[in-house]
């Protein structure tokens, strides 16, 4: 496994022990483009998730909340792991809506 395809798979997994700072350091340190550009899309939908399970958490209190939590939980699960198998097999992997805004 070469670094390039680590640094993608690092990206993606940091969702599980370090959504904010393992992109940024990764986006800081990495000298492809590619990765470079793989980290600030995991970077900007750890951020979006962050802020959309919170606003859904704040809106449970009203009951409206508990269905987009339910889904933005398991989207914030779904989607990393999409993107570490994609890492690992060689593919390209967009993070949902954020991945071809950010690709451009």
């Amino acid at each position: 496994m070469e670094m390039n395809q680590v640094l993608k798979l690092l990206s993606h997994a940091s969702t599980f022990f370090a959504p904010i700072i393992g992109p940024i350091l990764i986006w800081l340190l990495a000298s492809d483009r590619y990765v470079k550009n793989v980290a600030l899309q995991a970077l900007v939908f750890h951020i979006s998730m962050s802020v959309l399970i919170g606003i859904s958490w704040a809106l449970s209190f009203i009951l409206i909340g508990i269905p987009f939590l339910i889904v933005f939980g398991i989207m914030a699960l779904y989607c990393p792991i999409k993107g570490i198998f994609y890492s690992l097999t060689g593919r390209t992997y967009y993070y949902p809506i954020i991945g071809r805004l950010i690709n451009g």
